[in-house]
């Protein structure tokens, strides 16, 4: 397994550029750009041109992470030259949120075999049911096949949101990648380091990822009482402050639900994946130690903006890169998947390359590093645990092949 990875600034990379990707001789490039590069199409149109026979999959994003850090504006190039492993891609138009389900179920069916061992998905960021479109997989694959990935991103506006396959880009595609062998060795962390405050609220009027009624009142009206004066950012301001899913008895699922939408008209709110009638929610905000008692929005907005908030998010990071580090002590040319909620850079800021940093330290200089803020994260929370849907976390997925064994 080979990997090289470029960062560029401009539409047009250069002839060497090129030619380094080229006598590589990938098999998957992996591209995580601005939206600006996706609106001109002029680097995706070059890089169809040089890698003809190279599985292509990438998206927008709210920001991109290579080895190097975080970057703005940027398109990020992973190339990927694997020696024992199979790579076969497919892709599939989404028509309405009603479709992810199907979505997932005719993706799952193109790439089923015997030995699949890892499948990575890129999906639209918005107007998406992320339950149902991993539901679908689940239904064909099973839950033992990993699955992981993201939502692409169009840093915090939630209005146009584009996906990358060799045959093109839309924003209204849904595409994926399996990775095929015995000798392709994965491992996964997820960690968010958000902190519940308030009460408990039910859910009392859903569908499937419409939020409709908390406690009897129109979900919207109860989110903008919290949100105070940061109701005027929505939904964008919704990302600093996500729900934890509590069932029914209110324990804690380990789930985080963030807001893709709002509905003025009928006072709903539209979520990144599905939630049940009789449940709970509780909102969140990133690493404060105590609850903020009586709901008062401006309170617990304005410690967001402490140092204890952005060092949380960034030990929730290194959790991650724990969990999902590969055992032995050599990563050269290992790839560690990150995706990362554009919650957590919100919160961040200008900290935001510490998180990343912290994964860098804890999996070792060797290992290339890849991935982007999105709209949503999809990942197992460890090894042997089926994927879930995640919000406001750090995934991350590691990959290397080992030597063939008799």
């Amino acid at each position: 397994m080979q990997i090289r990875q470029l960062s560029l600034h401009h539409d047009q990379p250069a002839p060497d550029q090129l030619t380094t990707l080229q006598t590589l001789a990938p098999q998957l490039l992996l591209v995580f750009a601005a939206p600006a590069y996706f609106e001109r199409g002029v680097l995706l149109l070059s890089l169809q041109a040089a890698l003809p026979g190279c599985v292509v999959l990438g998206c927008s994003t709210a920001g991109e992470i290579a080895s190097q850090g975080v970057e703005e504006g940027s398109a990020v190039l992973t190339a990927i030259h694997f020696d024992h492993t199979r790579v076969a891609s497919a892709t599939t138009l989404l028509d309405g949120m009603q479709d992810s389900l199907a979505a997932g179920q005719r993706l799952a069916t193109a790439l089923q075999t015997d030995d699949l061992q890892l499948l990575l998905l890129l999906a639209p960021g918005t107007h998406i049911n992320g339950t149902a479109l991993l539901d679908g997989l689940q239904q064909v694959l099973g839950d033992t096949i990993p699955v992981v990935g993201g939502m692409a991103a169009d840093n915090g506006r939630f209005c146009q949101t584009f996906t990358l396959h060799q045959s093109g880009w839309n924003d209204h595609q849904l595409v994926a990648v399996g990775l095929y062998g015995r000798q392709l060795q994965v491992g996964h962390g997820s960690c968010g380091g958000w902190t519940t405050f308030g009460p408990a609220r039910q859910v009392s009027r859903c569908q499937q990822n419409i939020l409709y009624e908390l406690d009897g009142a129109p979900a919207l009206e109860v989110y903008k009482r919290y949100l105070g004066e940061y109701a005027s950012g929505l939904p964008g301001s919704g990302l600093l402050f996500p729900f934890a899913m509590l069932g029914r008895s209110g324990e804690d699922q380990g789930v985080i639900r963030t807001i893709l939408g709002v509905n003025e008209q009928d006072g709903s709110l539209t979520l990144a994946g599905e939630l049940a009638c009789g449940s709970q929610l509780k909102l969140m905000h990133a690493g404060t130690d105590s609850l903020v008692r009586g709901a008062e929005q401006s309170a617990s907005a304005a410690r967001l903006s402490g140092a204890n908030h952005q060092d949380s998010l960034v030990r929730g990071a290194e959790q991650s890169a724990s969990a999902a580090r590969l055992s032995g002590a050599n990563h050269q040319d290992s790839l560690a998947l990150l995706v990362s909620c554009v919650g957590r850079k919100l919160v961040m800021g200008d900290r935001v390359d510490e998180e990343v940093e912290a994964v860098a330290d804890v999996l070792g200089s060797q290992m290339v590093l890849a991935g982007f803020y999105s709209n949503g994260e999809i990942s197992p929370f460890a090894v042997g645990q089926p994927s879930r849907l995640h919000n406001q976390t750090m995934t991350i997925t590691t990959l290397r092949e080992i030597a063939q064994t008799d």
